[in-house]
């Protein structure tokens, strides 16, 4: 089976991809060929639901690069993975949703159905809790959304904590004043306000007081209003940081809460703030409340991250099956 299909030089270009990487994993995932033949693609193959989807994978491609799109291998990963899963009128609608540009001009869009469905949830609730692995967003997504909604004047001002605790390493004493303190720990905070805002911007709003990097243990006694506050790396919270946090909330204001379980750097036997506050909030189905699970599909980073997290997925899905059969009476 063949099939001929017209696109533009430059969107055949960013389908192709350098060196025709792109065509090359599709060929490779879907057992066809895909060559150029006198301005058109041609698809060729065997098995005629093999050219059928790879068809549907290029033109899904093709509708991202009309939309303005560089693709990427991650791209091009996603539509693959997702080719049985997902309807191009979906992609395509994610692809268009454009929260905001960095500095450098590039658009700032969710990239999964996940990514996407975070955003909406971000804009549709007061409180936001995000949880998933590492690389899916979570927290340059949530700094694109407060940073655009201060800019549009719907907040007055943007408040960014996280707990201070070390990743599995004790940093012993650390010279400076207080801000020189904290600093290593909200450094992931800092990158994404650079990256979006820019560090000139940024810097001004800083000492205006429109932006506030701070520990959470700095959020104790205040009533945060007409604020976007976002609690990063929250399953580092105790149960106690957690509900002084959300009891801060004011008139005006949006949180949102992301953390990874997984990736827990509490002392041993203490439970985790944002473990508390899914069980104790998750089923009461409050409006304005929203709880969403990314997963390793959400992965944006470099593909080996994304077959890293699937792999401690997996390995951490297999050990708890052990446990429950252990569990089960005789």
């Amino acid at each position: 089976m063949t099939v001929s299909l017209d696109y533009p030089a430059e969107v055949q270009r960013e389908i192709f991809g350098q060196r025709d990487d792109h065509v090359r994993k599709i060929e490779k995932n879907l057992h066809v060929v895909i060559v150029p033949r006198n301005g058109q693609v041609k698809v060729a193959g065997e098995n005629a639901q093999n050219v059928s989807r790879a068809v549907l994978v290029l033109n899904q491609l093709a509708g991202f690069a009309q939309n303005g799109t560089d693709i990427e291998g991650q791209s091009v990963d996603y539509v693959l993975e997702m080719k049985d899963e997902a309807s191009p009128d979906e992609l395509n609608e994610m692809d268009r949703d454009v929260i905001c540009h960095t500095v450098s001009g590039k658009p700032v869009k969710p990239k999964t159905l996940g990514q996407e469905q975070y955003v909406r949830a971000i804009r549709d609730n007061l409180i936001v809790f995000a949880e998933g692995p590492a690389g899916t967003g979570k927290t340059f997504l949530a700094m694109a959304m407060a940073i655009t909604a201060f800019q549009n004047k719907e907040v007055s001002r943007i408040i960014l904590t996280r707990p201070a605790i070390e990743a599995g390493e004790k940093l012993g004493f650390l010279p400076g004043d207080l801000q020189q303190k904290v600093d290593p720990y909200l450094r992931p905070l800092y990158d994404a306000l650079y990256q979006i805002m820019g560090a000139e911007k940024f810097q001004a709003n800083m000492e205006k007081g429109l932006i506030e990097v701070a520990p959470l243990a700095y959020m104790r006694g205040r009533t945060l209003d007409n604020a976007y506050i976002i609690l990063d790396e929250a399953q580092n919270t105790t149960p106690e940081q957690m509900k002084m946090f959300l009891t801060r909330f004011g008139f005006g204001s949006h949180a949102i809460i992301t953390g990874d379980a997984t990736q827990k750097d509490l002392d041993p036997g203490r439970r985790s703030g944002l473990d508390v506050a899914t069980r104790v909030l998750s089923g009461k189905k409050i409006e304005g409340i929203r709880f969403i699970r990314l997963d390793s599909r959400d992965v944006v980073r470099h593909p080996i991250v994304q077959k890293i997290v699937k792999a401690y997925e997996e390995y951490e899905q297999s050990h708890t099956d052990h446990r429950n059969q252990l569990r089960r009476p005789v």
